[in-house]
C-alpha cells in the first residue's frame, strides 16, 4: 500500500493476466476487467465481421450477433475465466455450434420465457452446444425473432 498524506489511501493491486490479456482471478476488478476485455472484443470481431452475422452448419442458417448478445455476454461471461477465454472462440462457435435434436432428428427449440425481457422480441430458443478443447463444453442460445419467422 502506498500512503499519501493522512487521509489518502491508495492500494495497488496486482492483476494477473492470461497470454491473452485476460484477468484469470476472481476478484471484483478481474470481472471488471474480463467484462471490458469481452466488450473490445467484440469490437474488434464486427470491424472483421462488418455484417454481423455467420453461417451455422446445424441450423443451417445464418446467426447474426446483435447488441443485445453483447451487452448479455460481457455480463454473464465475465463472472468466470473459461467462459470469457470460450469468447474468444465467437466465429468457430457459431459456425459449429450443434443445436439439441429429438429422436427424430428434428431441432428443439424452447419457448422464450415470457417474464424475461431479454428474450421478449423472440419467437423460440435454440439451445446449442460446442466442445471445445482446453475450455471445454460451451453453451449457445440463440433466438429467432419474432418478425423473422
Amino acid at each position: 500500500m502506498l500512503y499519501f498524506g493522512k487521509k489518502n489511501l491508495i492500494t495497488v493491486c496486482f492483476m494477473e493476466l492470461d497470454k491473452n490479456g485476460i484477468a484469470t482471478g476472481g476478484t471484483k476488478e478481474d470481472k471488471k476487467q474480463r467484462k471490458q476485455f469481452i466488450i473490445d472484443f467484440y469490437g474488434e470481431w464486427i470491424i472483421a465481421n462488418p455484417t454481423k452475422r455467420l453461417y451455422n452448419k446445424s441450423l443451417e442458417a445464418f446467426i447474426e450477433v446483435r447488441f443485445l448478445s453483447v451487452e448479455e455476454t460481457a455480463g454473464h461471461a465475465s463472472t468466470i475465466y473459461k467462459s470469457t477465454v470460450a469468447v474468444t472462440f465467437l466465429s468457430e462457435i457459431i459456425e459449429n455450434a450443434i443445436a439439441q435434436k429429438d429422436k427424430e432428428g428434428k431441432i428443439i427449440t424452447e419457448i422464450p420465457k415470457p417474464n424475461v425481457k431479454n428474450q421478449s422480441r423472440f419467437s423460440k430458443l435454440f439451445i446449442m452446444g460446442y466442445e471445445k478443447a482446453g475450455v471445454g463444453k460451451i453453451k449457445l442460445t440463440v433466438g429467432e425473432l419474432r418478425s423473422s419467422g
